[in-house]
């Protein structure tokens, strides 16, 4: 198979600077930052545990891709209560719901970037034992 995974998320945004530094600061997540222990940053790639992400916002008016799509960037994480700690600190506002969680899929929380666009968090269940 020759697609062996994703190389990027772009999306729209009124002032891409600042949407990208909220990114950083309260999720970790775009250029520089490092979720796998063994990769070293740099400048442009996010160094996830599956390899390597471009995550960047895009200028409102960017013709990179259609207009008219609508998104929800869903996130995998490892620790869902302590990063909805840290988030509520932030006064973010979090979104939870029991229905969503299921022990075979995992646990889930919703929040939303300073543009309003929807963020999916999620906990994948613990590997059996």
């Amino acid at each position: 198979m020759p697609v062996l995974g994703m190389g990027g998320l772009f999306f729209r945004a009124r002032d891409p600077d600042a949407l990208n530094a909220w990114y950083r600061t309260h999720l970790g997540v775009g250029a520089g930052c490092v979720s796998d222990p063994d990769a070293k940053p740099d400048e442009w790639t996010w160094r996830t545990l599956g390899g390597p992400m471009v995550f960047s916002a895009f200028k409102a008016d960017s013709d990179y891709f259609a207009a008219d799509k609508a998104f929800m960037i869903n996130l995998r994480v490892s620790d869902l209560d302590s990063l909805l700690a840290g988030l509520r600190d932030a006064d973010i506002a979090v979104i939870t719901n029991a229905e969503w969680d299921h022990p075979d899929v995992g646990r889930f929380a919703r929040i939303h970037d300073p543009e309003g666009n929807a963020i999916e968090l999620w906990e994948p269940p613990a590997p059996a034992a």
